[in-house]
């Protein structure tokens, strides 16, 4: 999990390195978008699945991250949206 979300995090700071020189930085954006996304949806399903049941109660924060993280997925276009942008810019 700490090794998605370190990709994860890399590809956001380079699409914000790049928007930050004033260069092109939609399908780096995209990249990241859609790593971040997925990423964070599979790290909070694996979580909730390490605590077994006390991971879809409400006194475990994991509970809330894991509907966050779905919402995030669906906020700034989809996963599906996000790939078409990339296949696009390549």
């Amino acid at each position: 999990m700490a090794t998605e979300l370190e990709a994860s995090r890399l590809l956001v700071f380079q699409a914000a390195a790049l928007k930050d020189q004033g260069q092109p930085f939609n399908l780096q954006a995209s990249m990241a978008k859609l790593k971040a996304t997925e990423t964070c949806m599979k790290i909070t399903t694996d979580a909730v699945q390490v605590l077994g049941g006390y991971g879809y109660i409400e006194e475990f924060k994991v509970e809330r991250y894991m509907r966050e993280a779905k919402m995030l997925q669906l906020v700034e276009g989809t996963s599906q949206i996000q790939r078409l942008i990339i296949s696009r810019g390549l």
